[in-house]
């Protein structure tokens, strides 16, 4: 399945709720609820294995919080069971704000899951409670990154969004945090996909600033990606510790040119990109009667209608109409 400028889309993203435990301060404002309907599970199944069968390899189940859903095991148990065009079972991934995670670690990794994304904005506990405005999540966190490691999802990826002014001094904390904790910490430059909209340019902590700042403390030396189109800068630490640093960098070195992705937002509909301002309604034709031939059809339709990259930062840029938690991350 390949877009309109020859990109080959092997990666889906499917937002499976929009409700969240958390207030995160950089994304909702803690007045809002969930906004749009959840599916049911055999909605998002079956959409799923429509784009299985187009050519999609890797399924990453995200939210809100998708470990609200009692239902994820079960799911994740199902979509291992489909298969790709190619014959091969899906990678199936979870990104997470963990803290959930203890009591799930270990059902996940039996139901076939493949991989587990923590997000993870501070090492310090008063600023992570500050930014979560959740007493006590910083401690379940922890423990949930360490039942992912003792269930075998390995690597633990720990995902970090940088706020100047806000927690861009926990940059060397977290470093020394991968080294400690062997997980590979990625640190994901900020983008305008805020409930609030109080992104500036001028809040964005760049790949060149960490790069330069940990190295001060830790020598870093540049790793090859693991996979084509992949969105991260991978650095190692040059003395042979555990751990690994990776920086997204979608604002000052955007990756558009290598985008494979396209998602599912938890009411149904496709965003072929984070800031699209169309989105394509997969969830309604399904309730109209669609056969699976036409909603592949659809779909191919609207891979086409993919955006070339985004234009963060360009004189008339606008947001998009929903922000990241109603997207899916």
């Amino acid at each position: 399945m390949r877009d309109s400028h020859g990109r080959l889309i092997t990666d889906l993203r499917v937002s499976i709720t929009d409700r969240c435990n958390y207030k995160c301060v950089y994304c909702r404002t803690g007045q809002h609820g969930a906004q749009y309907a959840e599916l049911s599970a055999a909605d998002y199944l079956r959409s799923i294995q429509i784009f299985l069968s187009l050519g999609i390899e890797k399924v990453r189940l995200t939210g809100g919080e998708p470990l609200l859903r009692r239902d994820l095991p079960q799911m994740v148990a199902s979509i291992r069971a489909m298969r790709t065009r190619s014959g091969a079972s899906p990678e199936v991934a979870v990104t997470t704000n963990g803290h959930l995670l203890e009591g799930l670690a270990e059902p996940l990794k039996k139901a076939g899951l493949s991989r587990v994304t923590i997000s993870m904005d501070a090492v310090d506990p008063a600023t992570f409670e500050r930014i979560t405005r959740i007493p006590g999540s910083f401690e379940n966190v922890v423990r949930g990154i360490e039942a992912a490691q003792h269930a075998g999802l390995d690597p633990v990826k720990i995902n970090c969004v940088l706020l100047r002014g806000f927690n861009d001094e926990q940059v060397e904390a977290f470093a020394d945090f991968a080294r400690a904790r062997s997980v590979v910490v990625r640190f994901i430059e900020f983008m305008p996909l805020e409930e609030d909209r109080l992104w500036t340019p001028q809040m964005v902590v760049p790949l060149t600033e960490i790069v330069e700042r940990i190295g001060r403390v830790h020598r870093l030396v540049p790793l090859s990606a693991t996979v084509a189109g992949e969105t991260a800068r991978r650095y190692g630490f040059a003395d042979g510790a555990s751990g690994e640093i990776g920086i997204i960098a979608p604002v000052t070195q955007a990756f558009c040119g290598a985008c494979s992705r396209v998602r599912l937002t938890s009411d149904g509909k496709i965003r072929t990109c984070l800031f699209s301002h169309r989105e394509h309604d997969l969830a309604e034709m399904a309730r109209k009667g669609a056969s699976d031939d036409e909603l592949r059809a659809f779909i191919l339709g609207v891979i086409q209608t993919k955006e070339a990259r985004h234009h963060i930062g360009e004189p008339g840029f606008l947001k998009p109409s929903r922000s990241m938690v109603h997207i899916g991350g």
